[in-house]
């Protein structure tokens, strides 16, 4: 957390500096402050961070695909005569442990047109989801699974570094 601060206040100071708050400008500014960190962590001492913001930017590339994909899907099916929707609900076994990794799992997949988290299970080991197309179950269990292992790499330490 605290690189990540250090990193928001150089990009600040990047667009301070450049006398531009733009969107461009404080993204520029975000990956020097990271290049500096991260020529300076030998001194800042050692953090999983730099290993955190590329899984981050790959998780968040990863999720606007999959945004874009499905309401493509959705899009097309309320837009032709013919519906290919074949809905169901699916019990996703759980790998995340803690509240708030099944909740922003729970979330990104109710945010994903086409599916919707319903319930989790008492035991915190299953959650519950209708899908609209889900012809094969298990391929739309393994897309829910994979976003879940995503969405772990970015939320837990790496193993490398505990």
């Amino acid at each position: 957390m605290r690189y990540l601060l250090l990193n928001i206040g150089l990009a600040l100071t990047w667009a301070a500096l450049t006398g531009d708050f733009g969107p461009a400008n404080l993204l520029l500014g975000f990956g020097l402050g990271y290049a500096v960190l991260w020529f300076a962590q030998r001194v800042i001492g050692p953090t999983t961070y730099f290993s955190k913001v590329p899984k981050l930017l790959e998780f968040a590339l990863f999720f606007l695909w999959e945004l874009l994909l499905s309401n493509v899907r959705v899009a097309v099916d309320a837009l032709t005569p013919r519906h290919d929707m074949q809905p169901r609900v699916l019990a996703i076994p759980l790998d995340a442990c803690t509240t708030t990794e099944i909740t922003l799992l729970a979330n990104f997949i109710s945010l994903t047109p086409g599916t919707l988290s319903l319930d989790v299970a008492s035991d915190r080991c299953v959650l519950y989801v209708h899908a609209m197309y889900a012809a094969d179950a298990e391929a739309a269990r393994r897309s829910i699974k994979d976003l879940e292992r995503r969405l772990l790499d970015v939320m837990r330490r790496a193993e490398s570094q505990r």
